[in-house]
């Protein structure tokens, strides 16, 4: 049910959301994000992902989505009752009653009949995806410091050459230990049936019910799926109302030729990841170039052929320095292209929990909280800042006022902050960075941590 009357994304949850369960979200009907390489899937990007029965898929691709964990969940937002999955959300809501959460976002891009039919029909029952992000494999030329082998193979090559991480105790240590081998159950050649069930969907009838298909990674632009679902785009001109949307990483080694080629005369949405400028950036994003992307993102706004540009930040203890100058150049983009050109969301990490920003000390999170306040004021006025922007900014600085833990299952904060040093020590050494000559405001609290 789309707002009216201007009104704000809070009074759209009363009026719309709340009526119908405390604690439903259209996300867990009409959006998903698929992993074929690994065989698992989510409602989107805050629950942790759970695996697909293969021999449902053999029968019905659909199963793809359509699995009985969602199915579960979603008797429980009938019922006003909370996934335990979707604490992200939960967490972000009960710092106050005023707080808007992602399945506001989530649920305010469907329509009334969607969002009646999620409600009323039986949890047991299939439904179409209206949004759908998909990844074939975890190929990427990346290594970001919050990810892992189970979304990079290059980080796969950095634990097969240097061991796993050593030292780590807490929840995320998991994460740094091994290659994930689950997370690529076919090597590259053989036939993956989940790759094979996806395309039959695609095939037979998701073309057609599919709003929005959104290719990610690993680095979706070195996947040679991605390249075949463009040319279907484009051969199939006018058979499918679907709406094409990639993400990108918009690194050194991303080819912006071919990408602007083959998209010409198309019209998608070109989502990409920063969350800090310069070299902390680069440290943060192992890979990162940061003149590199800078230029590749002004290329694609240079030619006018996405729909938007999307920068996507996952916020973690290291970027909170550098984010307000990244929003800054964000809006200085909005201001040469266009309000509508490129915008941003600000994704609170919350694993590895050891990286998320509440492993910082009070005075930190302080000081950070306060510039990100001073950033709401100097653009309090802008028409070049969307209000969900506002809303996004606006909620990190309470999460990082009155937030305690990262999640329900984190461990207490000095292990979290042992395995911050165990972590970035190694990294260091296997990246050949500098945690203290590039975070000069965190040396002396990095410094004092014990280990």
């Amino acid at each position: 049910m789309p707002k009216i009357n201007n009104e704000t994304d809070l009074e759209y949850r009363y009026r719309v959301i709340d009526i119908k369960s405390a604690s439903f979200c259209a996300a867990k009907w009409y959006n998903a994000t698929i992993w074929l390489g690994s065989g698992q899937t989510t409602s989107c990007h805050h629950p942790l992902p759970h695996a697909i029965d293969l021999e449902a898929i053999r029968h019905n691709p659909k199963a793809l989505h359509n699995t009985a964990k969602k199915k579960f969940e979603r008797s429980q937002m009938q019922n006003g009752e909370r996934p335990s999955g979707c604490e992200y959300c939960w967490k972000i809501e009960d710092i106050g009653r005023d707080n808007v959460s992602d399945r506001v976002y989530k649920t305010v891009i469907y329509s009334d009949e969607d969002l009646n039919h999620a409600f009323t029909t039986a949890p047991t029952d299939d439904v179409d995806l209206r949004t759908l992000e998909i990844s074939f494999d975890r190929t990427c030329q990346f290594a970001c410091s919050y990810c892992n082998p189970a979304f990079s193979s290059t980080w796969v090559n950095d634990i097969r050459k240097n061991g796993p991480y050593i030292g780590l105790v807490s929840d995320g240590r998991n994460h740094f230990t091994h290659t994930h081998d689950h997370s690529q159950l076919y090597k590259f050649g053989e036939t993956n049936p989940y790759v094979e069930a996806f395309f039959r969907w695609w095939e037979s009838d998701l073309h057609r019910t599919l709003d929005e298909l959104r290719i990610t990674g690993g680095e979706p632009l070195m996947s040679a799926y991605t390249w075949q679902l463009i040319d279907w785009f484009k051969t199939n001109k006018g058979k499918s109302q679907t709406r094409l949307a990639i993400n990108s990483n918009l690194g050194t080694e991303v080819d912006i030729d071919r990408l602007l080629a083959s998209t010409q005369g198309m019209s998608i949405d070109l989502y990409t990841s920063n969350e800090s400028i310069s070299l902390q950036a680069e440290y943060i994003r192992s890979g990162l170039v940061w003149d590199d992307w800078a230029n590749n993102v002004e290329r694609l706004l240079d030619s006018g052929q996405f729909r938007g540009i999307h920068v996507m930040c996952t916020i973690n203890a290291l970027c909170l320095e550098g984010l307000p100058a990244l929003l800054d150049c964000i809006v200085q983009w909005k201001t040469e292209y266009g309000r509508e050109a490129v915008n941003f969301t600000l994704n609170i990490l919350r694993f590895p929990s050891f990286q998320s920003p509440l492993v910082l000390s009070d005075e930190l999170r302080t000081q950070y909280k306060n510039r990100l306040y001073g950033w709401q004021l100097r653009y309090r006025n802008s028409e070049f800042v969307h209000n969900y922007e506002r809303n996004h900014v606006q909620r990190l600085i309470d999460y990082l006022d009155v937030v305690k833990t990262p999640h329900s299952d984190a461990f207490e904060l000095p292990k979290l902050r042992n395995d911050f040093r165990q972590f970035y020590a190694q990294y260091d050494q296997r990246r050949g960075k500098n945690f203290t000559e590039t975070f000069p405001e965190l040396a002396n609290w990095y410094n004092e941590i014990e280990i």
